[in-house]
């Protein structure tokens, strides 16, 4: 794999706490998003149709993004432009409705009268009790994936410190693009827990490296350090730039799934590199030099 020179850090210039400081910030910032958003709304992280429910039309047509939204007697939730094999425009329009028929009489009557429209698909609705089962689902699939994530650093690692260093910066991992989302207004969608769940597989990926490193092979604890560093950034930054790539493509052909994928990855793993060489490390440093090990 290729890589590159990773810039010189000099951590002792710094105490533990300045090193925790930064990601212990924005991770209180990340939890103070999440909160104020489930107090505001309900949910800390606005959902999608297929955790809250709703029913979903693929319309062709000349018409603008406005005069779609004014045909209709329901507020759309929103419309997303995809590309056409013609000259109209195709948009993908959901709504918080699961009476699809009714929407697909308003749809026909209020957009076709210049012959310009067709409903080029009619997609099943989401019963507001099944989203919430799948939502429930999902969460209770992040859950489990994080619990077993936590019981694998334990068990590789077998003292606290090195794996609660793991689990916090993985933690932090999870709600820092949690929070980016909420603000974005991102919804939270079957494909967008994919992209959590990824995320968890990178932030323990990096940090047993950096554990592993440091507690395990011979040498300096900064030139342990070093090593990991240089591989485990050139790992994410590549990563960070093929999802980068991922996320503008897809906006630019109005594929806003894989677009949200591709930011929600970009920014879990620039929180991934924060936590992994600032506070995971400066849990590790404490633990090798001031710390009691067991």
């Amino acid at each position: 794999m290729a890589s590159f020179d990773v810039p010189e850090f000099d951590y002792t210039r710094y105490s533990n706490r300045q090193l925790a400081a930064v990601p212990l910030a924005v991770l209180a910032v990340a939890l103070l998003v999440l909160t104020g958003s489930f107090l505001a709304t309900g949910t800390p992280v606005p959902l999608g149709m297929d955790f809250s429910g709703g029913s979903e039309l693929t319309i062709q047509t000349t018409s603008s993004e406005a005069e779609i939204a004014a045909a209709f007697d329901e507020e759309p939730e929103s419309i997303q432009a995809v590309s056409a094999p013609d000259s109209r425009n195709q948009y993908v329009v959901q709504f918080a409705s699961t009476d699809l028929e009714s929407l697909s009489q308003q749809a026909q009557q209020n957009l076709e009268q210049d012959g310009d429209a067709d409903i080029v698909q009619l997609e099943s609705t989401v019963s507001e009790s099944f989203g919430a089962q799948t939502q429930q689902t999902a969460l209770l699939g992040l859950a489990v994936a994080f619990v077993g994530m936590s019981a694998i650093a334990f068990l590789l690692f077998r003292t606290f410190v090195p794996s609660i260093a793991i689990v916090i910066s993985a933690f932090s991992d999870l709600v820092i693009p949690l929070a980016f989302m909420t603000v974005a207004g991102i919804s939270l969608s079957l494909g967008t827990v994919a992209a959590l769940l990824m995320l968890i597989g990178y932030s323990v990926d990096s940090d047993i490296l950096l554990n592993n490193h440091v507690l395990r092979r011979q040498g300096d604890f900064y030139e342990s350090t070093r090593r990991a560093m240089q591989t485990g950034i050139t790992m994410t930054v590549t990563s960070m730039a093929a999802m980068l790539v991922m996320g503008v493509a897809a906006w630019l052909f109005g594929v806003e799934l894989l677009a949200s994928i591709g930011i929600i990855l970009f920014v879990g793993l620039a929180a991934d590199l924060m936590n992994t060489y600032l506070l995971n490390l400066s849990l590790l440093r404490w633990y090798k030099f001031e710390g009691v090990r067991s």
